[in-house]
Formats: structure tokens, sequence, C-alpha cells
């Protein structure tokens, strides 16, 4: 809600800047332990990105219990994590949406989304908590910078010329993924002016964009279980199994997401090919008994028809396409030359990557503030002990699958938990 305080004649024990999941978090979490806390947000309404995560659905987080475990995925950035995610991990998110009546399912992959599959639910928790703990909210207001005062933040500025006092000073104004929803890297801006050093933000998951004309006949197709593996001058770089979208542009989905920070890497080095085999069940051997049962099977039918058993009808042209074998061929007919050709491509269908989709379709970015001159045991600033850093404004790379708002969740409700009240 809009105010007609007087800000400047106002302290406050908190000010969070950022209605995201880290900062209302990190908000109703302070005012949960009697601090009197403001929360600045730019745009009209909160969690502009929050709703639109997940496909609208909102990946939560991830169900891995094991917190060694969950934080492997945090490659070279889970040494600064064990001390933060002691004091909040997976099941105290999954506690904290539950106990408030918020259902969880977990699917592929560990994915938790909400019972509702929307994301509303999730944002609709986060505004009760704050609400139970007076935190004000202030929207439509956009900060330019912080007052600094001997080592000390005293205030935020705000671009209508009004000060923002307070004692502590939370930032959660995300990373630059998704700018249309406010995530326009001004925290960076804001921090590095005052001294803080800044890794230049990336694009970290984001959709590959291909030269294949014909990926476009596939179009919203999905494959919940392809190897996909990346090469470069015909030498594999790296090999994963998981789910694959199709798009108008190329390709998209959890594993290539989590891929496509690898591809980025090694686009800066020559061309990349992704290669899919949507049959890893079945090494060649196995595909070739496979496929010789099938045209026994299917004797007198079209060779295209009989695919129809094996592979998605909707595979079944680009298949045709690629193997050079003439759909209306019957099945009998097939040749052996034929046979292994098909297997070849069924097992590694070539995809020539164009390139990256840029930040504003990423889901996160990398870059930020560097691991170093943050206390995760607390997440204030070295540099600046009264304030904190949470969420995507820290330099952390994190794969897709829930781990991203795990870290808001996490980050959030440490810095609540260690501000000072009173």
């Amino acid at each position: 809600m809009d105010m007609n305080l007087t800000i400047e004649e106002s302290a406050w024990d908190v000010a969070v800047i950022g209605g995201g999941p880290s900062g209302m978090m990190a908000a109703g979490r302070a005012a949960e332990r009697g601090a009197k806390v403001i929360l600045i947000e730019k745009n009209e309404n909160l969690g502009k990105k929050l709703l639109i995560s997940g496909g609208g659905r909102c990946n939560l987080t991830n169900a891995e219990f094991d917190t060694r475990k969950f934080l492997e995925k945090f490659k070279d950035s889970n040494k600064f994590l064990f001390s933060t995610f002691s004091k909040w991990n997976v099941k105290d998110t999954l506690d904290f949406f539950n106990s408030r009546k918020m259902e969880t399912r977990v699917e592929a992959f560990q994915r938790v989304f909400p019972i509702t599959d929307k994301s509303q639910s999730v944002l609709n928790v986060l505004v009760e908590y704050m609400k139970q703990g007076n935190v004000t909210v202030i929207s439509n207001t956009e900060v330019s910078g912080f007052e600094v005062d001997n080592k000390k933040i005293t205030a935020v500025k705000t671009k209508n010329d009004q000060n923002i006092y307070a004692k502590q000073f939370i930032l959660a104004t995300g990373g630059t993924s998704h700018p249309e929803t406010g995530s326009t890297g001004d925290g960076f801006k804001w921090l590095q002016k005052i001294g803080h050093e800044i890794i230049e933000p990336s694009a970290a998951l984001v959709p590959i964009a291909l030269k294949d004309e014909w990926i476009k006949d596939l179009q919203g197709i999905t494959l919940e279980k392809t190897k996909i593996s990346i090469f470069q001058n015909n030498v594999k770089q790296a090999s994963r199994i998981g789910k694959i979208l199709f798009t108008h542009f190329g390709v998209s989905g959890p594993t290539i997401l989590n891929m496509s920070q690898e591809v980025g890497e090694l686009l800066k080095y020559g061309d990349v090919v992704i290669s899919l085999d949507i049959l890893p069940e079945l090494d060649y051997g196995q595909l070739n008994l496979k496929l010789q049962e099938i045209f026994k099977e299917h004797s007198n039918k079209n060779f295209k028809n009989s695919l129809a058993t094996l592979i998605p009808s909707s595979f079944i042209s680009i298949i045709i396409n690629l193997s050079n074998i003439s759909g209306d061929t019957l099945s009998n007919s097939v040749t052996r030359e034929q046979r292994l050709k098909l297997i070849q491509v069924l097992k590694s269908i070539p995809l020539n990557v164009k390139g990256l989709l840029g930040a504003e379709k990423a889901i996160i970015t990398s870059g930020g503030v560097k691991p170093e001159e943050v206390d995760w045991k607390s997440m204030h600033s070295k540099i600046f002990p009264n304030l904190f850093l949470i969420g995507d404004i820290l330099n952390i790379d994190r794969p897709s699958g829930g781990y991203s708002l795990q870290l808001c969740w996490t980050t959030g409700f440490v810095a609540g938990d260690s501000v000072e009240v009173g």
C-alpha cells in the first residue's frame, strides 16, 4: 500500500528494499521478532517476478532434505552456504508454507510446487506473514541509492527526493533477469558506489536458440527423458539426461537451462552442436533388436506408421527427413543399412546452436556481490555491518529446479532473524 507519512521523520528498525521472495521473507521474519519494518517496492504490486516463476506455477524449492547434497548443486559457492542453511533449510521452507495452509506436492526431479499450481498461493502466504507482523509496505517507490556515514548506512534515497531512515537495511533488489519485472540491476550500482565489488552479471539459466528451421515444427512438444549432449569440434563436452521443451526459436526446459551456461562458454570458442538421444533407455544393440521386432510385427505397414509405436508422432516426419528413408517404404522393405542409419538418428539428433537468449529470458543471472564480502552466518555486509544482502543480489550460481527460490527463502529468513530488534 502507498503511504503519505513523512518518511524523513520516521525511524525504522529495518528498511527492506525489494518486495520479491527474499525481501518479503526477511521483512516478515524481522517483524515477527518485534522489529518495526518498512518494505519499499518499485512496482505497484509485490512479487511480480515470483508470480511468473515456474511458468506461473512457482517451483518453490527442491525436496532434497540432505543439506550437504542440496548444496552440492551450488558448485563452488556451497562452501559459503553451510552456515546459512544450517539456520533455515528445505524442510524449514516446506514447514513454513505447509503450516500456513499452503499444501505442496513433489514432481519430477524433486521439484516442489503448490498444490494449487498457482504462484499466487505462495505470494498470499508471504503477504499474510508480513501483515501479521505489521510490516509497512510502500509501493510505486523507486530507490536511487544509499546515504552513508562512517561505514554505516543511514538512509535510502528515493527518486522523489525523500530519505527513508532506519537502523538497519536489507537489500533484496534481485539481479538482472526478467527486467520487465523490475530486476534491472539497480542494487549492483548502489553497492558499487559505496565500495562493494560486483561480479559483472550475465544470463545464467536461459533457453537456447537454434539454427535449424525444422525445430519450429516441434513447438510446444516436451520430452520427459532425453539424453542431451553438447559437442564442439566433434568432442563431447557435457551430457545429461532430463526434460527438454521445444519452442519456436529452439529448446528450453530444466535440463537445457542448467546446461546453458556451459553452452554459452563454449560459444566463445566456436560452433556448438547439441545431440539428442530420444531413447536413452535403449543402447544401440537393444534399439536394433527393437526395430527389427517392430518392422516384423508391422511388416505390411508403411515405415512411418510403424515408428509411432516407438517415438512421439510429432517426431516422425523429422526422423524420416534426417534418416533419408521414404516414409512410404514398407516396414519389411527397410534395409539393414537404412535401419542402422535410423538408429544413428534416433540416438543422436543434431541441433545446431545459434546462441543463448538474453537476460530478458533468463530464469536467473549469475554475477552480483562477491561472496567473500558477506558474513553468511547473518547475511550482513562485511563493509557495512547494518546492511544485509540477500537473494539474487548475491553472486551464487545455482541450477534450475527450485534452488534459486530456496536461496531466497534461506538468505531472507537468516537476514530477518539476524537484525537487531528494539
